[in-house]
């Protein structure tokens, strides 16, 4: 391993991915499995664990998530301004830990705190690593976009396994034997807590080879002033952590936060595009257009963790071709399993279209990406006609589903994120990613009431009567998603224009 490269020796690599990318990669995996295996359980286990009916488990999945997301642009923030992207990592990941491990002793007790510490966690974590990933490359690298689709493969590799497993030994369906069922939830929890050790061994590698990739900002002030920053960022991210596990308990709070941190992150923005030439702050509009338009597509995609959730638990059967899975299991992981099969080639068609000047651009990708996520969405409603009388319907059908909506993510989310790269100048990269993110928080927020909304609708009704409310829901969100599309490819010329050189 090459150690103390220079930034230009780091983006000078032969081949297509530079061998970072690869260790970055590896740390996201593991970081994904403790998030997504987290993830899939949260609706299931408040339904039956908590309590909750089923609209109040969507609205409180939709804030938790959202906050997940939200504190994103905080951490970007601490990352640019003070503790620079690898102490932020490191430190987020610590936090994680801390969070799953209270979930792990003790699920039902302390299930808030050990939400807070992850959304806090999180928040450090996620935009500060992908932001890594853009420095690996030169602005104008083609090579841009086909690395964030193998990253991205990366995200969903540890989507697909904690995804799964997790839910599948907390629901009992896997590994009945080896897991006592008093202690099942704890065990799947559990998971989360070993498997993000991991990812932050294997990140203390990482640093290694990134030369001066993700240093402090700060590094020219002297020790002691450079400790008091660092000490205060640590102190206060500790601090807040009461704070979130208020807001997310009380949901009314999480929507005047959501009412709030949106316009506030714009003014921030706007506050700092003054020290931009006017070129770069056409870029930075159009980051924005980005982020409004992915706010929609996360509203319908994280149904998933919702709505889609108690519908593959209510509404599904458990076999594919006489092979007997986990529904929810596969609801939590279909996606992620397409992704990984899929991921490379279409990085790999990205390049291929470039070498011959007939790659779409950003714009076109993301119109692309909506079209696909209405197609999933109305196969979704289409199980309706395959239900027996006592409404459970084809997991293969749901699956194939998803097979569609993965085409639209990889369209969308890695590609959304190179562009966040490309669009904001370097100095407010992490910001930037911390309001994509922000972004991706009002869509769980949204995505949240939109499942509550279809929750409400089949209150008191029948096992079938609910899964043709939940199937009538999907074609709904299927339109709205074409139109979406359709509006974005319509006014991709304007974009573009803004977009300048980049593509």
């Amino acid at each position: 391993m090459e150690i103390n490269q220079s930034l230009e020796e780091i983006q000078n690599f032969k081949g297509k991915y530079p061998k970072q990318l690869w260790y970055l990669f590896f740390s996201e995996m593991w970081e994904r499995f403790c998030f997504y295996g987290m993830r899939g359980m949260l609706v299931v286990f408040m339904v039956s664990h908590l309590a909750m009916d089923d609209k109040t488990a969507n609205l409180q999945y939709g804030a938790t998530q959202a906050w997940v997301y939200a504190f994103t642009f905080i951490g970007g923030l601490f990352a640019d301004k003070i503790l620079g992207l690898r102490k932020s990592l490191f430190w987020g990941g610590i936090l994680m830990i801390i969070g799953s491990v209270i979930l792990a002793i003790d699920p039902k007790n302390f299930f808030f705190v050990g939400l807070g510490f992850t959304i806090v966690g999180t928040g450090f974590f996620k935009p500060n690593i992908s932001s890594m990933v853009g420095q690996l490359y030169k602005n104008d690298d083609p090579r841009r976009d086909a690395g964030f689709s193998f990253f991205y493969m990366g995200v969903n590799l540890g989507a697909l396994i904690g995804g799964y497993i997790c839910i599948a030994v907390a629901e009992g369906s896997m590994w009945q034997s080896l897991v006592p069922e008093n202690l099942r939830w704890n065990v799947g929890f559990g998971f989360a807590a070993v498997v993000m050790i991991i990812s932050l061994l294997t990140f203390t590698q990482t640093q290694k080879s990134l030369g001066p990739i993700g240093l402090s900002p700060i590094n020219h002030l002297d020790r002691s002033k450079k400790k008091m920053y660092e000490l205060f960022v640590i102190i206060g991210s500790l601090l807040i952590v009461p704070l979130i596990i208020l807001m997310v308990k009380n949901v009314e709070y999480t929507k005047w936060f959501m009412i709030f941190i949106g316009p506030l992150s714009l003014v921030y923005l706007l506050i700092e595009m003054r020290n931009f030439s006017f070129s770069e702050n056409k870029k930075l509009i159009a980051a924005v257009i980005f982020m409004l338009f992915s706010i929609v597509f996360w509203a319908f995609f994280e149904q998933s963790g919702g709505s889609l959730s108690l519908f593959a638990a209510n509404n599904l059967n458990n076999d594919i071709l006489g092979v007997e899975l986990s529904p929810n299991g596969v609801n939590n992981s279909a996606n992620s399993l397409f992704v990984i099969g899929f991921a490379a080639l279409v990085g790999l068609v990205w390049l291929w279209m470039a070498k011959r000047k007939i790659e779409p651009n950003t714009v076109i990708k993301f119109g692309l990406a909506f079209i696909f996520l209405a197609g999933g969405f109305w196969i979704f409603y289409y199980t309706k006609f395959f239900a027996d009388l006592n409404g459970r319907t084809s997991l293969g059908i749901f699956t194939f589903g998803w097979f569609i909506i993965t085409f639209g993510e990889l369209c969308l989310s890695p590609i959304g994120m190179s562009a966040m790269t490309k669009l904001s100048p370097q100095k407010t990269q992490a910001v930037i990613m911390g309001m994509w993110f922000l972004a991706s928080a009002y869509g769980q927020y949204f995505a949240g009431l939109l499942g509550a909304n279809i929750a409400e609708a089949s209150e008191n009704a029948s096992n079938l009567d609910k899964l043709n409310v939940y199937a009538d829901g999907y074609y709904q969100l299927g339109i709205y998603a074409l139109v979406a599309g359709i509006v974005l490819i319509a006014i991709s010329p304007l974009i573009r224009k803004l977009m300048q050189e980049v593509k």
